[in-house]
């Protein structure tokens, strides 16, 4: 990489294209820099500062200019889109894109190209434009303008983007301490860590702390550490330790090294001592709830004044775990008065006979987190120790314990916790759930466990992208589900292939009058805007399956025209129904010549099952919250705000080409939803429902069941029925499809034409 693009990060409007484009293909290497007066790329002997100039350069270097004659049509409307103000000519701009990207996954021919970038930047950098465009009136436009959003690439550089900014303001301290960015780091010399307690499973409060501290370390080439604070043999085991590492790899969170708070045990032993000896501790066996009254009273200890002689013997008897020892603790003598309540003499050891996982017998004292946190984190070198807000009383103690022990200096960066409504992260509460058998383990996908809702389809990238979104706040709130699952729809639309299921619950027959006279197999696309997820095979037949909705939905007695996706349009001719007035069977006539623009209903459909060609079944599931309350309060009883019924199944014919899928892929069934391929369950593939953001954030579907539960297909879902079950709404979706959804057919039967033609 010879080329060097200096960028000033107050420029506006900010050149998006030129620094999306050099992101894209690491053909320049991007330097924020407030002193510059303008944008500037320097490649070997010449100079560009206009920013067309300079994506064409880097499309030049990188073969993303083409041959298309189209292309300087495109940097002309890029130019004139960063100045568009006046709104009917906003609207005829992005109109002509859309138009032109319906049946388009690009600008200009079958891949990225420079021209696509200097229209994206445009976009970007025009905020009236980009106001209009997220109407989701364009969605054609939408559609390609997120693919390039979300790109890695581009994630980086808004990353990097936001904090050159705060590099910048470094200087003013609110900044200092909150922004983006870490207070006095020095590239390459930047150690953080990340310390869970291995007493159970890693969850998505833990994913924020994870993540950031991750961010950091990268963003300033340094290190991270994954340190276990195994300073509890009451609540620890060794097999958390392997599930957090497991956790973390599904995270894509790599420490540099691993190591264990008890790795120090001998040191903070000996820190201890040493702040006994210097009047800065004191031996204590007031019990535990007088203590409590007296530090919240402002009371002084007992034996906050007694000799080193006899603090140093009850410490010794706490080493030894005598029965004299058990009785005592060793408190640092901080304050009695203090107004924040965390400095007045906490304690900092306690004695513990139970064995510890890794030491043993070894010890029968063990430090306590606020001991034991600030003294390794500077003797393992970390130079930015990240913890939640919700410690922040508490960092004027970490300091003092810094000083008393006489270690080397460690800067604090705080952020916010991340709470969700109507969720648990209490391990107290979350084991509660499994061991009731209220839901299947850990990696249920109704749990808020890395494990549950990576399982239940929530992408690495979405939770990095919200993460880092989040970073900066200050802000103590339960947040709704709806922003994280809307990021991560982003993410999985443009690459998840789209397939047909249709209920079995009274799937209606239809005849196809002018239908092939015998099966007939063809290949389309899997994503209709994305070439590069392949094809499937799609099976056309005078005999198909459609879902009992559609078949209400049709208007009998004027033959109303429909259209049959991926097919044509058909005319309805007449129906069947049972007694309960349930259609059985339709009749239609095939009419390729129509116009399915002018229909209003556009279904999918499947080829009724043949021995050559038969229909998988697979389970589409569906989930509510755990609870029914928002926020549960420490003293809540979790039993008394269960959800009655929290999984919703729903039995259908399946695509012949789920048999594809492997377990962990994400698709969408088409006007149904997107879901995550989990497993096979007695003969049939079960998919998980993954919210879209639409709706994921309206309240718990719980409450008095309104219908009975989906009819079953098989013995092994009897007892399921006999329990009704509310219609599941939680997760609401547009149809799919537009007036843009079928290409004019060129066969016989059925046209294909290629919708990546240019």
């Amino acid at each position: 990489m010879s080329s060097i693009l200096t960028v000033p990060t107050k420029q506006s409007p900010f050149p998006y294209a030129a620094t999306g484009i050099a992101s894209f293909t690491a053909k320049a290497e991007i330097v924020f820099d407030d002193a510059a007066t303008s944008t500037t790329l320097v490649a070997g002997a010449s100079s560009i500062t206009e920013e067309d100039d300079i994506v064409q350069q880097i499309g030049k270097e990188a073969g993303l200019l083409g041959e298309s004659a189209k292309t300087p049509a495109f940097f002309a409307l890029a130019k004139n889109l960063r100045t568009l103000a006046v709104f009917p000519e906003i609207v005829a701009a992005l109109d002509s894109l859309d138009d032109h990207l319906s049946f388009r996954t690009f600008l200009v021919g079958h891949e990225v190209s420079a021209a696509d970038w200097a229209v994206w930047g445009s976009l970007k950098g025009n905020i009236k434009v980009l106001g209009l465009l997220k109407n989701n009136q364009h969605p054609h436009l939408l559609r390609w303008f997120s693919y390039f959003d979300t790109l890695p690439s581009t994630q980086t550089l808004l990353a990097d983007l936001t904090s050159a900014k705060a590099n910048k303001a470094r200087s003013n301290k609110t900044a200092a301490g909150f922004a983006l960015g870490l207070q006095d780091a020095v590239d390459g010399k930047v150690v953080t860590r990340f310390p869970p307690e291995p007493s159970g499973y890693l969850h998505i409060g833990h994913t924020k702390a994870a993540l950031l501290n991750q961010y950091f370390a990268q963003m300033y080439h340094g290190k991270l550490i994954i340190r276990f604070d195994d300073t509890n043999p009451t609540k620890e085991r060794s097999e958390f330790e392997e599930t957090i590492l497991e956790d973390l790899k599904l995270l894509d969170i790599h420490g540099d090294v691993v190591t264990h708070t008890s790795d120090h045990f001998e040191t903070l032993y000996n820190y201890a001592v040493k702040m006994i000896k210097e009047g800065k501790a004191y031996a204590d066996d007031t019990e535990q709830i007088q203590m409590r009254q007296e530090r919240w009273d402002g009371v002084a200890s007992k034996h906050r004044d007694d000799s080193v002689e006899d603090n140093l013997k009850h410490f010794e008897e706490m080493k030894a775990g005598t029965e004299e020892g058990q009785r005592w603790c060793i408190r640092a003598k901080i304050s009695v008065d203090n107004p924040n309540k965390a400095m007045r003499d906490p304690v900092i050891y306690r004695c513990n006979t139970l064995p510890h996982h890794r030491t043993g017998d070894k010890w029968k004292i063990y430090p306590t987190y606020d001991f034991a946190c600030p003294i390794v984190d500077s003797i393992e070198g970390v130079t930015h120790a990240l913890r939640t807000n919700e410690y922040r009383d508490r960092n004027a103690q970490y300091y003092w314990m810094i000083e008393a022990a006489g270690v080397r200096k460690v800067n604090i960066w705080d952020f916010s916790r991340l709470n969700f409504v109507y969720t648990l992260l209490s391990k107290r509460k979350l084991h509660w759930f499994v061991d009731q058998k209220l839901v299947g383990g850990w990696d249920d996908p109704r749990f808020p466990t890395v494990r549950g809702i990576r399982r239940r389809g929530m992408t690495v990238e979405a939770l990095r992208q919200f993460m880092l979104l989040q970073g900066p706040s200050q802000a103590v709130v339960s947040m709704e589900w709806d922003s994280i699952w809307t990021t991560n729809k982003k993410i999985i639309d443009p690459v998840a292939p789209r397939f047909w299921a249709i209920n079995k619950d009274k799937a209606v027959k239809v005849t196809i009058n002018g239908g092939p006279s015998s099966i007939e197999v063809k290949s389309l696309p899997k994503h209709k805007k994305n070439a590069d997820i392949g094809e499937k095979k799609t099976v056309y037949s005078s005999n198909i399956l459609i879902e009992q909705e559609d078949a209400a939905s049709f208007d009998y007695e004027h033959n109303e025209e429909i259209t049959l996706m991926d097919w044509g349009n058909a005319i309805v001719k007449s129906k069947e129904v049972d007694a309960s007035g349930a259609i059985t069977s339709v009749t239609m006539d095939l009419n390729l010549e129509g116009d399915f623009r002018k229909t209003k209903k556009k279904i999918t459909w499947l080829a009724q099952p043949t021995p050559e060609h038969p229909l998988p079944s697979a389970t589409l599931v569906d989930f509510d919250y755990l609870i029914t309350k928002k926020k549960l309060e420490e003293n809540d009883n979790v039993a008394d705000f269960v959800t009655p019924i929290t999984e919703f199944k729903e039995y259908a014919y399946a695509d012949a080409n789920i048999l594809d899928l492997q377990k962990g892929d994400i698709i969408q069934f088409e006007r149904k939803g997107y879901y995550i391929y989990d497993n096979e369950v007695h003969g049939e593939r079960e998919f998980f429902k993954i919210p879209d953001g639409r709706s994921a954030g309206i309240a718990s579907k719980a409450g008095p069941p309104a219908v009975a539960a989906t009819p079953s297909s098989s013995k092994k879902d009897a007892e399921a029925q006999a329990t009704p079950a509310p219609v599941s709404s939680m997760y609401t979706l547009d149809k799919i499809y537009g007036d843009d959804a079928q290409v004019p057919s060129e066969s016989s039967m059925y046209k294909m034409d290629s919708i990546y033609k240019s």
